[in-house]
């Protein structure tokens, strides 16, 4: 009831919870883009678009019903069509830009990785891993990056990953799975970790 009717608020024109909203949601809708697509560019550009189809539903959206699930699984959705409409039309994949300074990495992979550096060598080779492993995220079928990213690094349920992709709980772990291991299938040999530290970076670093 919550989502529908601040829903209606916003479709009122209520500025106070579409910015709510907005706080709530861009930071991770931004990040499933850029995992999705390598394109920072691109990723802030959807994040306005998303937020914009609230106030003006775009020419292929249906528009919000709260029974269909969460407001949150439908701004995600929309996020995600407009992702894929990108890719086919681009039609390749975009690496991930490189940073200086380690500003490719976020604020709670450097808390995890960084407190126990030991040497300089050691720093380096945890930045090729986190490296490594988004390259090869990025590299995966459509199908497999999105439930490993909307699983593992936001974290969400089954069942509102499978609201967002429109599929089965029962497919979401299938692909799930079997996008695991084919990263860590991709990663093994090509990385400077041993296989535990491969294996660790998979669930943290994604």
């Amino acid at each position: 009831m919550i989502d529908e009717q601040r829903w209606r608020e916003i479709r009122a024109g209520r500025e106070e919870p579409f910015l709510e909203l907005y706080r709530e949601h861009q930071g991770g809708i931004f990040r499933f883009t850029l995992r999705m697509a390598g394109d920072e560019a691109m990723a802030e550009d959807i994040v306005q678009e998303v937020f914009l189809s609230l106030i003006r539903p775009l020419a292929d959206q249906t528009g919000y019903d709260p029974r269909r699930g969460s407001l949150a699984s439908y701004l995600y959705g929309v996020a995600r069509n407009m992702v894929r409409a990108r890719l086919r039309a681009r039609g390749r994949l975009h690496p991930l830009a490189e940073k200086e300074d380690g500003e490719n990495f976020t604020n709670r992979e450097w808390r995890e990785w960084g407190s126990d550096l030991a040497t300089p060598h050691d720093d380096l080779i945890r930045r090729e891993t986190i490296d490594s492993v988004r390259q090869a995220v990025l590299a995966l079928p459509e199908h497999y990056r999105e439930a490993i990213i909307l699983c593992d690094l936001h974290e969400m349920s089954y069942q509102e990953v499978a609201q967002i992709l429109e599929c089965s709980i029962g497919t979401v772990r299938s692909r799930l799975h079997r996008g695991r291991l084919l990263l860590l299938d991709r990663l093994r040999g090509e990385m400077p970790a041993p296989q535990s530290e491969v294996e660790r970076s998979v669930k943290e670093v994604i």
